[in-house]
């Protein structure tokens, strides 16, 4: 095990989470107002993405890569027993995420290529890292979860491979999303049981969420054969098939994680209705496959509704418990959280011009709140725990 030296630094860098859902957060409520003026024609962007796919790539390899490393570098300890990724390695991987948003905007003013060995070098990083941390503590049951990260790096490298050898990135598109959607099921499917069950435990008898097995992986399997055959054919019947069905596995999945019984916990709530997004959005894919509904509506139910509700969700609880705080959204994250689900709402619901500036209000304004209630918390150090005063003998 690594000595434990006391942290002397900054508490932004003490822990990975902190300067990387602050990061995260504040990244989303700024990047769609800027997105919007790209949009709008009044802001051009000189990087290698066309504006479509610029947009597409920072929800998907720039915001939520983000909040992946956050979460990853925050879960790990607890796994190995080490201690944190801490100091001026966590300010170096901050730092080269931020340079990574720059060089894909053409802030930095470089070519296609180094644009992209400087996105992805933040992944790559976050790969070495976490291989280093689980080999180190000999916790070799997790050292699987670096396959998922390495194929979400894969998608990100063929999102601009693809953009520079055709201008558009179409097939990385929708492998960037089918990932995405792929980690949330692996971690959403661990921690929201888990999580609900700690819940219900203070509650009583009752029914208690089912632990992962053979069904759990038997929906993740076929959640992900339907995503890379929407991937490869998008447009085929069967893949509109193949969609519907694992929504609906999907959906069983989560009702097998009794989320009907959290409504006492605002935090567990968002989880669960967080997740709900995905079979709705796999389902409103599969639709759209079978040319019923315009794919804009899955994507932005898994864009919005599920990435963004989701990691929004994930950032709250992580934020608040590992620092030591009551485990309460409170009206502030209550009203970001639901800001969030609306946008989806409305940008599927009212497909319009309006609609669009409605739900990128409410996308701004809910991680604009997330963002101003828990830059304090990030930024400052735990609070003291309460020692209760000792009773007169």
């Amino acid at each position: 095990m690594r000595p434990h030296h006391a942290y002397t630094g900054p508490a932004l860098f003490s822990y990975g989470f902190r300067p990387l859902f602050l990061l995260a957060g504040g990244f989303a409520a700024l990047v769609i107002p800027l997105w919007m003026a790209v949009w709008s024609g009044h802001v051009s962007l000189g990087g290698p993405f066309s504006p479509t796919d610029w947009h597409i790539h920072e929800l998907l390899f720039g915001y939520t890569s983000a909040v992946l490393a956050g979460f990853l570098f925050t879960a790990i300890p607890n796994w190995t027993g080490r201690m944190p990724t801490r100091g001026w390695p966590l300010m170096a991987l901050a730092a080269l995420w931020m340079a990574g948003r720059l060089a894909v905007a053409g802030g930095l003013g470089l070519g296609p290529v180094a644009v992209m060995a400087l996105d992805c070098a933040f992944l790559l990083a976050i790969g070495a890292m976490v291989t280093v941390e689980i080999v180190a503590g000999r916790n070799w049951s997790n050292l699987r979860v670096v396959v998922p990260v390495l194929l979400y790096l894969a998608a990100n490298i063929t999102f601009h491979l693809e953009a520079m050898q055709l201008g558009t990135a179409n097939y990385g598109r929708r492998l960037g999303f089918a990932m995405v959607v792929l980690l949330i099921g692996l971690i959403g499917g661990r921690i929201i049981p888990s999580f609900t069950r700690n819940g219900l435990a203070k509650q009583g008898n009752g029914p208690m969420p089912v632990p992962f097995g053979r069904f759990d992986a038997a929906s993740l399997a076929l959640t992900l054969g339907a995503l890379l055959a929407w991937v490869a054919l998008p447009e085929e019947p069967l893949t509109g098939l193949a969609l519907i069905i694992a929504g609906a596995g999907q959906a069983l999945r989560l009702a097998r994680w009794r989320g009907f019984r959290v409504w006492r916990s605002a935090i567990l709530v968002m989880l669960h209705l967080a997740y709900a997004f995905i079979p709705a959005g796999l389902v409103a894919l599969g639709l759209a496959s079978l040319d019923i509904l315009l794919p804009v509506v899955g994507l932005h139910l898994l864009g919005i509704g599920a990435i963004g509700g989701m990691t929004l969700s994930v950032m709250m609880r992580a934020s608040l418990g590992h620092t030591g705080r009551e485990l309460q959204a409170g009206p502030a994250l209550g009203l970001a959280f639901a800001c969030v689900a609306l946008a989806a709402l409305t940008r599927v619901a009212v497909p319009s011009e309006p609609g669009l500036w409605a739900a990128a209000s409410l996308w701004t304004t809910g991680f604009a709140i997330f963002a101003a209630r828990l830059a304090p918390i990030l930024t400052r150090p735990n609070p003291a725990r309460r020692v209760p005063n000792p009773q007169p003998r």
